[in-house]
């Protein structure tokens, strides 16, 4: 997906699912965004509703040292 492809959407989350979240991108080299990306194209890919792996977005790729 190219960047300009890309929306805004605004997200609620409980305070401890994002500090997770944050942990694990850190853990990753990713930034919090790009990892919940990545979490939802695995979780839509394993569910049957997106084909292919999962890939590195732009984002991904640009959090890599």
């Amino acid at each position: 997906m190219a960047t300009g492809d890309k929306k805004a959407y605004p997200l609620r989350i409980s305070a401890d699912v994002l500090d997770a979240v944050q942990r694990w991108a850190d853990d990753e080299l990713r930034s919090v965004n790009a990892q919940i990306e990545y979490l939802l194209r695995d979780a839509l890919r394993k569910a049957g509703r997106i084909r292919g792996a999962v890939s590195p977005t732009d984002d991904d790729k640009a959090d890599i040292p």
